[in-house]
């Protein structure tokens, strides 16, 4: 699985990076660190819900995470299918998490780069709600840092992503997406 984010302490804490934020709790979880791997992504193999997993991040800008997650996938000989991008969603409100298989990239750079290099669309997307901060049309407002309020539900918004990829893992994307994909009230 790949979590999507922008390399550096300027966008560390932005709403672009919640992939990689998410995959710093499943690191954390399976007490385990990235290590430098020749496709460009810093990469774990680690167990989750007793599979093997493979974690991986980019060390390229968002708009440039389609050749390594390409170059890690040939690597590992994991067809598109079994792949699991986890990203940042401006359709969604923030702090929702939605699961979904192929589709469309709703203009997300991350997307619109890894899909020429797999050659599909067809993968598994762990998306997290950011909303569109300052209205609809908001596009550039990804760069942006979290409220106050945004940062105090933070952790268990990434632990919900988390739990997600742990789900679609361990009991199937179809499962996964019942228990994920229904609003809470």
């Amino acid at each position: 699985m790949v979590g999507l984010g922008n390399p550096g302490e300027r966008y560390a804490q932005t709403r672009h990076n919640l992939g990689a934020m998410t995959l710093d709790v499943l690191l954390e979880r399976s007490n385990a660190s990235l290590k430098s791997h020749k496709s460009g992504c810093l990469v774990a193999e680690v167990a989750i819900a007793d599979a093997k997993a493979v974690l991986a991040r980019p060390t390229t800008y968002m708009n440039e995470s389609g050749r390594p997650v390409g170059q890690l996938a040939r690597f590992y000989r994991a067809p598109p299918a079994r792949l699991i991008v986890i990203h940042d969603e401006l359709d969604i409100p923030f702090g929702e998490v939605r699961l979904k298989f192929g589709g469309g990239t709703a203009g997300h750079n991350g997307l619109n780069s890894i899909v020429p290099h797999l050659r599909t669309k067809d993968f598994v997307r762990v998306r997290i709600g950011i909303g569109r901060p300052g209205g609809t049309g908001a596009v550039a407002k990804v760069l942006d840092t979290f409220s106050r309020t945004e940062r105090d539900e933070l952790p268990a918004v990434l632990d919900r992503a988390a739990d997600a990829v742990e789900a679609v893992i361990g009991r199937g994307l179809d499962r996964a997406m019942n228990e994920f994909n229904t609003r809470e009230d």
